[in-house]
C-alpha cells in the first residue's frame, strides 16, 4: 500500500507538477531566445539586402515568356525543409525548360556571359547542363553533391571537389532538399570567383514580395562575402541571384603613381567625356581617338589578356576606330592559357600569341592535343607579364589593354599599378557585368577605363 501511495505521489503530487512546470518554462525560454536570435540575424543581414530591387528586372511573365507555360504544373516547395518532407522533384523536361528560361534571362541582363565557366550543382545536374549547352555554353560542368557519410573523415561531407575562386557562375535548384542548406551555399560561394554570379532557385510559399524577401533573407544569412542582387518569382519558385564581392580589388586609390605618368596626364582633359557608369543598358564606350589625335604615336599596340577566343571581332572593331588616322595597323598580342586559341590566329599577320598558363586560375587539366602542346611555347619558370610588358611597349606607343575582371587578370592590373607601368596604358577595357566600383576607382586614379560587355 505504501509503495502504491509513493508511486501516486510521485506521478500526481506537487513534485511532478513542479518538474513539469519547470520543463514548460525551459521550453518557452528556449523558444524566446531562438526568436530573439532570429530577429537579430535579420537585423544583421539587412545591409546585404539593400541592393535588392523592389521590382525584379528579369522577365519571367508567362504571358511574354511562352516557355514558362508548361503542360505540367510546377510544384511549389516550402523554403528549406527537411529532405523527408521535400517536394517531388520536377521532371527532367520541366527542369530543363525552367533552367533554360532562367539562363536566357540572366544572359539578357548581362549577369551571365556565354564564355563563362559554369557549374551546376544538384541531384540531377544533367538538365541544367543540357540547358547551358543549348545556349552555347561549352565550358560548363555538373556535379551531384548531396551530403554523404565519409568513413575516412568519419563525418558527413558537404564540400565540392573544386578549388577556391574557380567558376564564373554557379547554379542550383536543390537547396530545398537539404537539411543543412547553409553548407551548400557556403560551398557555392567558395568556388565562385570574386565578381562571379550565383543563382539559386528555391521553393516559395507565397508570390508576394514578403515571400520573396524571406527567401532572399534566408540565403543572405548564409553568405559571407557576397551581396544579394535580385529575388525574382519564377512560377511557384523564387530565383535568388547574388554576386561575390571583389575583395582586395575594389579600390586602386591607395596606389601612388609616378609624378611623370604620361597616360594619366594626356587623358586628364578628356576624362569628362568618358561614358557614365550605368548598371542597366550601359552606353557605348567613348573611345579616346574621338577626342585625341593619336597620329603622332610611334605605334599602336593592342593587348588582349584572357579573351583570345573572342578577340577577332574586337580587333576588327578597334582597328576601324583607332587606325583610321594612323599610319600603321595595330600590333596585336593575344595572351591566353588555351593553346587551342593559337590555331585561330596562326595565319593572321600582325597577331602574336603569348602563352600564359596561370590565366586558367584552376586545377583542370588543359584540354589540348599533343600537336597543340608541341606548338605551345615552353616556359618552365612561368610567364612574367611585367617583364614582357617592359620589353614590348616603348615610350610614345599608344596602348590599348583589354582583359577580364577575374582574379589572375586583376592581379596583373595590380602589378601594373605597383610598378607604375599603368602610366603606359592609354585606354583600358574590362570585361565584367557588375564592376562599377572597380571602374570608378580606376577612373578616379586617372585611368581611361571602360566596361566591355562583348561584341
Amino acid at each position: 500500500m505504501d509503495l502504491k501511495f509513493l508511486k501516486w505521489h510521485l506521478i500526481r503530487g506537487p513534485l511532478m507538477r513542479r518538474v513539469v512546470l519547470r520543463a514548460v518554462m525551459l521550453v518557452l525560454a528556449v523558444i524566446l531566445v531562438s526568436l530573439m536570435h532570429m530577429a537579430r540575424e535579420v537585423r544583421v543581414i539587412e545591409p546585404k539586402l539593400s541592393n535588392v530591387a523592389h521590382k525584379c528586372p528579369l522577365n519571367f511573365d508567362p504571358n511574354s515568356n511562352p516557355e514558362l507555360n508548361l503542360t505540367g504544373q510546377l510544384k511549389p516547395a516550402s523554403s528549406f525543409v527537411l529532405p523527408i518532407f521535400a517536394p517531388s522533384p520536377l521532371s527532367c523536361k520541366e527542369s530543363q525548360i525552367l533552367t533554360r528560361v532562367v539562363f536566357k534571362e540572366l544572359m539578357a541582363k548581362n549577369l551571365l556571359q556565354s564564355n563563362a565557366r559554369a557549374l551546376c550543382v544538384g541531384e540531377r545536374p544533367t538538365s541544367a547542363l543540357l540547358a547551358l549547352r543549348h545556349l552555347g555554353f561549352f565550358n560548363a560542368y555538373g556535379v551531384e553533391r548531396h551530403p554523404f557519410f565519409s568513413l575516412l573523415k568519419r563525418r558527413f561531407v558537404y564540400e565540392l571537389d573544386f578549388v577556391d575562386n574557380q567558376f564564373d557562375f554557379v547554379y542550383t535548384q536543390d537547396l530545398d532538399r537539404l537539411s543543412v542548406p547553409a553548407l551548400l551555399v557556403l560551398e557555392i560561394e567558395r568556388v565562385l570567383r570574386p565578381g562571379g554570379t550565383g543563382a539559386i532557385l528555391v521553393g516559395a510559399r507565397e508570390f508576394y514580395s514578403g515571400g520573396l524577401m524571406r527567401s532572399a533573407t534566408s540565403i543572405a544569412s548564409f553568405l559571407k562575402n557576397s551581396d544579394i542582387l535580385h529575388a525574382c518569382p519564377v512560377k511557384s519558385f523564387t530565383l535568388v541571384i547574388f554576386k561575390k564581392k571583389l575583395e582586395g580589388f575594389a579600390s586602386f586609390d591607395h596606389f601612388k603613381l609616378p609624378s611623370h605618368c604620361p597616360s594619366v596626364t594626356n587623358n586628364k582633359p578628356f576624362m569628362k567625356y568618358i561614358e557614365p557608369l550605368l548598371v542597366r543598358a550601359p552606353p557605348k564606350p567613348a573611345y579616346l581617338p574621338r577626342f585625341m589625335n593619336i597620329s603622332s604615336s610611334n605605334k599602336l599596340v593592342y593587348i588582349n589578356v584572357g579573351m583570345g577566343e573572342h578577340a577577332k571581332t574586337s580587333i576588327a572593331k578597334m582597328s576601324k576606330i583607332y587606325c583610321a588616322d594612323h599610319h600603321s595597323a595595330f600590333e596585336v598580342f593575344i595572351i591566353d592559357h588555351k593553346t587551342s586559341v593559337l590555331s585561330t590566329y596562326v595565319t593572321d599577320p600582325g597577331i602574336n600569341f603569348v602563352y600564359h598558363p596561370a590565366l586558367t586560375g584552376d586545377t583542370f587539366a588543359p584540354d589540348i592535343s599533343s600537336d597543340e602542346f608541341l606548338s605551345a611555347p615552353a616556359d618552365e619558370d612561368g610567364f612574367d607579364f611585367v617583364r614582357w610588358f617592359k620589353e614590348t611597349v616603348s615610350d610614345g606607343d599608344f596602348v590599348v589593354l583589354m582583359m577580364r575582371a577575374k582574379p589572375m587578370e586583376l592581379k596583373i592590373l595590380v602589378e601594373l599599378f605597383e610598378t607604375g607601368l599603368i602610366c603606359k596604358v592609354d585606354e583600358l577595357f574590362l570585361q565584367c557585368a557588375d564592376c562599377m566600383d572597380l571602374l570608378a576607382s580606376l577612373r578616379k586614379s586617372g585611368v581611361y577605363a571602360h566596361q566591355w560587355l562583348g561584341d
